[in-house]
């Protein structure tokens, strides 16, 4: 996959510090990935880059919301999000990104593409079950749930009461009035 440029830091021309990145995700960041589960997306990134004499430092925060279809309603709503990623680059070798929170680039490596850490941290702050937030606190009024609800097993202490011979009442007042 290309690399989209605005997510490429040439490190090699920094002084040696903290540096500061700031970008603006929208819908068609996802569109490169092909990742089509937002319908729409409005997320701030900024990344700080230590640079030091052997290695770089990256500080990742996101946040933000991305609307997406609640999986109980299939009703769109904004999600809001937040996730925090530290990375350190080394220098060595080889190309080497086996572990999670550090990135080893060749000797000689002047710039290093941050974008694939921006959309997995994008993409892993989203809830698993997405539940409206309307369903949540019963403001929702969706013809969906008015049917799920229709159609929900009606409890067991309701359905007893009603299924109950009236004689075995006064047998259960036995039992109470020891």
């Amino acid at each position: 996959m290309k690399s989209l440029k605005e997510f490429i830091i040439p490190f090699v021309g920094l002084k040696i510090g903290k540096h500061l990145f700031e970008y603006k995700i929208e819908h068609a960041f996802f569109e490169h990935y092909e990742y089509e589960e937002f319908n729409d997306v409005n997320i701030d990134v900024n990344v700080e880059l230590e640079k030091k004499t052997t290695l770089l430092e990256l500080h990742f925060k996101v946040s933000g919301w991305v609307n997406v279809n609640c999986d109980l309603t299939n009703e769109p709503y904004n999600q809001t999000i937040g996730n925090e990623f530290d990375l350190v680059v080394n220098f060595g070798d080889e190309y080497n990104d086996e572990h999670i929170d550090i990135l080893i680039v060749p000797h000689g490596t002047y710039e290093i593409s941050i974008q694939q850490y921006i959309y997995e941290l994008i993409v892993l702050a989203v809830p698993t079950k997405r539940v409206h937030p309307g369903v949540e606190d019963g403001t929702l009024d969706s013809d969906i749930l008015k049917k799920l609800e229709e159609l929900s097993p009606k409890l067991k202490e309701d359905k007893e009461k009603e299924d109950i011979d009236p004689r075995w009442n006064t047998l259960k007042k036995l039992l109470t009035d020891k």
